[in-house]
């Protein structure tokens, strides 16, 4: 698909387990590939839900009667299916991370590859923007970000520098941002430390890992009894994060134990790791990275 080609497209749809008379939720609609695959499953009395913040995404809307498309964050998952009269659902697919649409169109500002002003939100409506994070943010902010979402060694030089460049005039693209910080990129690393800087600002500007924590707690609630989950994460603080919540119902530390050493949990993995063939990497570079982790409500 020209918008955004699904990543583990089978794989995912599999996880769900589709019931064709069920009802699920897909969080990261974006081209509706999963989607699409989804409904190919679904009886005439299946219903599904879709989530999907950026409006460009409304273009791709599908033409069924048992489809919603729904224009916001999927951290507000259950109140919008309360709205629509839902309070359970039989599974939720979720493709975290950036779509093929936004880092192909140059002025989102999602990419090293262009030149563009400093924006990076999924939700145009949204306030903050990359811009406001690189010309506002103080220096131990700043660090704190590139240490926390990139894990970058030398977060206190990237902070200091561009700190220090700011007082005589803002940097406003991301053309400007890239010549700044040349001199502190590793050499024959620069193209992947830069994609990195760019992830831990994206992170910071969409709220992505207090997005997800919401987005998760609320899954124990929403899905039945035997309903799936089926997670595609980008990177390790993603993963992280799914692979505790799905082991333990928590993001840190072991879940208490009862006054005979059992611990209950809300969910069970289904079956091991699942990443994408080299087939498919060739075919979609962009699915390098991704993992794939799907549980079921106990």
């Amino acid at each position: 698909m020209k918008y955004h080609k699904p990543v583990l497209l089978k794989e995912s749809v599999d996880g769900l387990d589709v019931k064709p008379e069920g009802v699920y939720v897909d969080v990261t609609f974006g081209g509706g590939g999963h989607s699409r695959e989804i409904l190919e499953r679904l009886g005439p009395e299946g219903k599904l839900f879709a989530f999907d913040q950026d409006k460009d995404a409304l273009e791709n809307k599908i033409d069924d009667k048992r489809f919603t498309l729904i224009n916001e964050n999927f951290r507000f998952l259950k109140r919008f299916l309360r709205f629509y009269g839902v309070k359970q659902v039989d599974g939720i697919l979720g493709d975290f991370g950036v779509s093929s649409h936004q880092f192909n169109e140059a002025e989102r500002g999602f990419s090293t590859r262009f030149d563009a002003r400093l924006d990076m939100r999924m939700n145009q409506g949204d306030k903050l923007s990359a811009y406001e994070v690189i010309n506002e943010y103080d220096e131990e902010h700043l660090k704190k970000i590139f240490y926390a979402y990139a894990d970058l060694k030398n977060a206190p030089k990237l902070a200091r520098t561009i700190v220090s460049d700011r007082k005589n005039n803002p940097i406003e693209t991301s053309e400007q941002l890239n010549e700044l910080l040349k001199p502190l990129l590793f050499k024959g690393k620069e193209n992947k430390i830069l994609a990195q800087i760019y992830q831990a600002i994206r992170i910071e500007v969409n709220q992505e890992i207090e997005v997800l924590k919401e987005f998760l707690l609320q899954t124990e609630e929403v899905l039945k009894p035997g309903g799936r989950l089926s997670l595609i994460s980008y990177h390790s603080l993603e993963d992280r994060l799914v692979k505790r919540y799905i082991r333990s119902g928590l993001f840190e530390g072991e879940p208490e134990k009862d006054m005979f050493g059992n611990i209950s949990v809300p969910f069970k993995k289904v079956g091991g790791l699942i990443v994408p063939s080299k087939e498919e990497i060739q075919e979609n570079n962009r699915a390098r990275s991704a993992k794939l982790r799907v549980a079921r409500k106990l």
